[in-house]
């Protein structure tokens, strides 16, 4: 047993597989990936990486797995899971989940490519000790009962990355009771409802045991207000569009694949930005970003353009640009994508009954009208252009009202 003094959780202890599998290259890659990507342009604290997020999530997949009734080799199979989630992303994580899946078809949390192909001495490490990558792979991607609990609506995966991300910016908004959360989670089957553990864990569903639907709305408050202070900062919000079209061009313009791209640390990419894609990748490594020209709210946007995809979304800014006269490469549209709460979809037990979190709590309805009332399209550029660009912005994209820019 390894133990790895962590800045949120104090010692986590390792198995003896937990720390072979540290030791791959895969794992020690997560060390160059910044957790909050360019979320550490507003917060300067918030340097903390994937590889000891990855570490906390693994430390609090145990704390669950211990009440969960499960035979050692499932166990092992979710805490290996755990520990490995996030070895399949790219450089700047989400930021650049978006043209990985483009490219690939997969997303950050299918890992069977690499688990099975790509690098072999996980895989190696998994099959050493009894351990099957293509079961560890499913239960990354939330496949089953248990694969929730590495990635769903309950999973350890949410409870750390929000203490932790609270904690390095220094904000008090997450603040999360992560140790009765794990303690308290059942597989419906189990003792959170009739007391019987479920025949195959594979097919039960993750639920929070009875008296604990409080429990189960402070995720939700910890994340909404999360969101709105940190996540989907202006700031942020700019340069990750910023970053992104850079990415694109990058591609573009250079023969890297999108198998050498995914596998790139933040630094080798903001290298290859610099050089390839200097008037973008010059600006965010100076944190010399564009400025707002539109900032508007749900209301104020058509339907149509509220739900535009990656090619809608570039062809307006060639619009938008084509009639300001400035080079495309300045203006950037960003718009997310429509409001939600995805841990509103919690399962929690009420009168022995297992509920979705959403029909037990009066306090989600307000919580996702916050997040719609949050939501909001943004159109980047150049601060020299910002009339121009928001006034053909408003006329492209059908914007409502002149509030537009903030």
């Amino acid at each position: 047993m390894k133990a790895i003094k962590d800045s949120v959780h104090g010692h986590v202890r390792l198995g003896d597989l937990a720390a072979e599998l540290v030791d791959t290259p895969a794992f020690q890659r997560l060390r160059h990936i910044k957790q909050l990507s360019t979320v550490r342009l507003v917060y300067p604290s918030a340097n903390h990486t994937r590889f000891e997020h990855s570490l906390g999530v693994y430390h609090l997949a145990r704390g669950a797995i211990d009440g969960l009734g499960l035979d050692d080799d499932t166990a092992a199979h979710v805490r290996a899971a755990a520990l490995l989630h996030d070895v399949g992303h790219g450089p700047y994580g989400h930021q650049t989940e978006g043209i990985i899946r483009r490219a690939t078809g997969r997303d950050h949390d299918d890992v069977a490519w690499l688990l099975t192909d790509a690098d072999r001495e996980a895989c190696q490490v998994l099959e050493r000790n009894g351990l099957d990558p293509e079961r560890v792979a499913s239960l990354i991607a939330g496949e089953g009962g248990l694969g929730a609990l590495v990635s769903g609506e309950l999973d350890v995966d949410r409870m750390d990355y929000l203490v932790r991300d609270a904690h390095h910016t220094g904000v008090p908004y997450g603040t999360v009771d992560t140790g009765r959360l794990v303690n308290e989670l059942r597989l419906a089957g189990g003792d959170g409802a009739d007391g019987a553990p479920p025949a195959d864990p594979d097919d039960a569903a993750l639920v929070l045991a009875e008296g604990n639907v409080p429990t189960a709305e402070s995720l939700l408050v910890a994340r909404s207000l999360m969101n709105a202070v940190v996540y989907r900062h202006h700031v942020s919000r700019v340069a990750g569009a910023m970053l992104e079209r850079a990415c694109e061009r990058y591609l573009d313009r250079t023969d890297t694949d999108a198998t050498a791209f995914r596998r790139m640390a933040d630094h080798d990419l903001l290298v290859a930005l610099r050089e390839e894609v200097p008037a973008l990748g010059e600006r965010i490594e100076r944190r010399d970003l564009y400025k707002r020209a539109v900032w508007v709210g749900l209301a104020d946007v058509p339907a149509g353009t509220v739900d535009a995809g990656h090619a809608e979304e570039r062809a307006a800014e060639r619009e938008i640009a084509d009639a300001v006269g400035v080079d495309r490469e300045a203006v950037v549209v960003d718009v997310p994508s429509r409001p939600g709460l995805k841990e509103s979809g919690s399962t929690v037990v009420v009168d022995g009954v297992p509920q979705r979190l959403e029909d037990a709590s009066e306090l989600v309805a307000g919580l996702r009208s916050a997040e719609r009332s949050r939501w909001t399209l943004g159109v980047y550029c150049p601060a020299e252009h910002v009339d121009a660009v928001g006034a053909a912005a408003r006329d492209v994209l059908g914007l409502r009202g002149v509030g537009a820019r903030r």
